[in-house]
C-alpha cells in the first residue's frame, strides 16, 4: 500500500519493518532481504480494490455508510450525569505500519491490533457493562471513575509507556466547558503579563546562575513560543523544547542574533533566526561556554522547575498558556487593526494571513500537497481563458462605439448581444471574476507551506474570531468547518465588541 509513498524511500523505515517483519517471518524463513521482495502484484490489488470503491454508485456508496452508521450508533454516545453526550473518537486504529511525523525513529514498525482484552473501560457504578465487539472476548479491566473524562483507554502499541484514550466528542459540554475554561486563563495572563516579563528582564543579570536560566527560559517561551519540552527515552523521536535545548540546538551570532535548529514535537524541524535583548545573547553565550553540542543548554532547569515558577507568577501559569496567550493576542490585534472593505472573499484573506502569522508563531507547518502544482496550473489556465474572453468582450465593445459591425460566428450570427450596457456588464463581472481568481491563486501560494487548522483548533480562542465574523458581517461556516462549529458552539452568543 505504500509503494508510492515516499516513506518507502527512507532508511529508517524500511529498517524498522524488515526488523517487525523477521519476528513474524521466523529467522529460518527463505526471505531475508527486503531488497530481493517484490511487493508489485499486492500493491496492483490494492490499487485495484481502491478503483472498484471509486467506481461505486453513489447508491451504493450511501447504502455501505448507513450499514456502517447502523452498526457503530452504539458506540457513538454516553449518558453523563443522565444528559446524552457524542463518544469523540471510538475506533480503535487498525493495524498497520507507523509513519509518524518527520523523521520518528519508529516508523515503518508493526502497529498490532488492539483486542478487548487490552482495554479498559470507565463506566458508572451499575451501569450495563457494554458487550465487547469481538464475541467471547471480554474487557482488561472496568473502572468507574468519574473524577476523570476519559471513557476507555489502552497501551499505545508503538509507545507502551503512552496510552491512548477515548474521550466525549469536541461538541460535548464538559469539552467545551474545558476548552472555554482554558482561553479564560490564557486571558487571564493578560493582567500579569507586564510583570512577569518585567521579573524575568530584571533576572537576565542575575548573579544565581538558576535565576538567569529560569529568566531567559521564560523570555523564550514567551517571546518565541517555545513548547517547555520534556525529557525522552532512547526509543522516542529525539524532539526538544526549550528546557530541553542542546548547545548545538543555538547558535549564538553577534550582536544579538541567535539561529535555532532543532526537532519539535511530531518531529517538525524547528528552525528560526531572532534578534534578542542584548544580556539574553550574553546569557546565551554564557551557558554555551565549555560545553558540548550534546550538552544541555539549560543545565540547572527541567519543565517542573520552570512551571512550579510560572505558577508562583500566576495561578494555574504554564508554559502552554504562554503559547495560547500569544496565539490568540496575536489574531485579536491583526484582526482589530485591518481594513473593514472588501466583499466576504476578500475578508476571509485577511483573516487567513492573520491566522498565517499565528501559525508561524507556533511553527505549524505542513509539507506542500502534491496536487499543489496541479491547482495552481488549473488556475492559471482559468485566468488566462478569462484574460482572453476579456479581450473579446473589449474588442466587442471599442467596435460598437466605432460603429463597426459585430464578429461573427462560423454561422453567421453575431458572436454576443452588442448591447454596450451589457457588455460593460460583463466585463465588470470577468474583472471581478479574474480578480477573484489571482487573489485566490496568491493566497494559495502563501499558504502553501503553513498548516492553519491545528491553531484555530487549539491556541485561538474562538470567541476572537466569531466577534470578528459579526463585526464584519462575515458568516462563520466561512471560517470554521463543521466540526469546528460544533467544537466552540459554546463561543457563538459572543458579543460583536469581544476582545481578546
Amino acid at each position: 500500500m505504500m509503494l508510492d509513498t515516499e516513506y518507502m524511500t527512507k532508511p529508517k523505515f524500511r529498517e524498522n519493518f524488515m526488523s517487525d517483519w523477521k519476528k513474524i517471518l521466523g529467522n529460518k524463513h527463505i526471505i531475508q532481504n527486503l531488497e530481493e521482495c517484490d511487493f508489485t502484484p499486492i500493491y496492483e490489488w490494492h490499487q485495484r480494490e481502491k478503483e472498484k470503491k471509486k467506481q461505486m454508485s453513489t447508491e451504493e456508496k450511501k447504502a455501505i455508510k448507513e450499514e456502517k452508521m447502523k452498526q457503530e450508533e452504539k458506540y457513538m454516545w454516553a449518558i453523563v450525569d443522565g444528559v446524552k453526550e457524542k463518544v469523540g473518537n471510538f475506533r480503535v486504529e487498525p493495524p498497520g505500519l507507523f509513519r509518524g511525523r518527520g523523521e520518528h525513529p519508529k516508523m515503518g514498525k508493526l502497529k498490532k491490533r488492539i483486542f478487548p482484552k487490552d482495554i479498559t473501560i470507565n463506566i458508572g457504578k451499575g451501569a450495563p457493562i457494554p458487550e465487547p465487539p469481538i464475541s467471547g472476548e471480554r474487557w482488561k479491566e472496568i473502572r468507574h471513575d468519574n473524577t476523570v473524562t476519559w471513557l476507555a483507554f489502552w497501551n499505545d502499541p508503538i509507545n507502551p509507556k503512552e496510552f491512548k484514550y477515548v474521550f466525549l466528542a469536541a461538541s460535548s459540554s464538559l469539552k467545551g466547558q474545558s476548552d472555554k475554561e482554558k482561553y479564560e486563563k490564557s486571558r487571564k495572563l493578560k493582567e500579569y503579563i507586564e510583570g512577569i516579563r518585567a521579573t524575568y528582564t530584571k533576572n537576565f543579570a542575575s548573579k544565581d546562575s538558576k535565576k538567569r536560566q529560569i529568566a531567559v527560559a521564560t523570555y523564550l517561551i514567551d517571546k518565541l513560543a517555545l513548547r517547555a519540552g520534556n525529557e525522552k527515552d532512547d526509543d522516542e523521536a529525539d524532539t526538544v523544547g526549550c528546557c530541553t535545548l542542546k548547545v548545538e540546538n543555538v547558535e549564538t551570532k553577534p550582536p544579538n542574533i541567535l539561529k535555532f535548529d532543532f526537532l519539535g514535537k511530531d518531529s517538525i524541524r524547528y528552525q528560526n533566526e531572532v534578534e534578542v535583548e542584548p544580556p539574553v545573547f550574553s546569557a546565551i553565550e554564557q551557558f554555551r561556554s565549555g560545553k558540548e553540542g550534546g550538552d544541555d543548554l539549560f543545565d540547572q532547569l527541567d519543565t517542573s522547575k520552570l512551571n512550579c515558577h510560572l505558577k508562583e507568577l500566576m495561578p494555574g501559569l504554564t508554559a502552554k498558556v504562554f503559547r495560547t496567550y500569544n496565539a490568540s493576542i496575536t489574531l485579536d490585534e491583526m484582526l482589530s487593526r485591518e481594513t473593514k472593505g472588501g466583499d466576504v472573499a476578500a475578508k476571509v484573506v485577511v483573516y487567513q494571513h492573520a491566522n498565517k502569522e499565528v501559525a508561524i508563531i507556533c511553527n505549524h507547518q505542513r509539507t506542500v500537497s502534491k496536487s499543489h502544482s496541479a491547482q495552481m496550473l488549473r488556475l492559471n489556465e482559468k485566468i488566462n481563458e478569462l484574460k482572453g474572453f476579456l479581450e473579446e468582450l473589449q474588442e466587442d465593445l471599442t467596435r460598437v462605439n466605432k460603429g463597426k459591425p459585430p464578429l461573427k460566428k462560423s454561422d453567421g450570427k453575431p458572436k454576443r448581444n452588442l448591447n454596450p450596457e451589457v457588455l460593460q456588464r460583463k466585463i465588470a463581472q470577468t474583472n471581478t471574476k479574474i480578480e477573484k481568481m489571482e487573489r485566490d491563486k496568491e493566497t494559495k501560494e502563501d499558504l502553501k507551506t503553513v498548516a492553519l487548522g491545528t491553531s484555530k483548533i487549539n491556541y485561538l480562542d474562538p470567541r476572537i474570531t466569531v466577534a470578528w465574523c459579526k463585526r464584519h458581517d462575515v458568516p462563520i461556516e466561512k471560517i470554521f468547518n463543521k466540526s469546528l462549529l460544533a467544537k466552540f458552539a459554546w463561543a457563538m452568543d459572543v458579543d460583536p465588541k469581544f476582545r481578546f
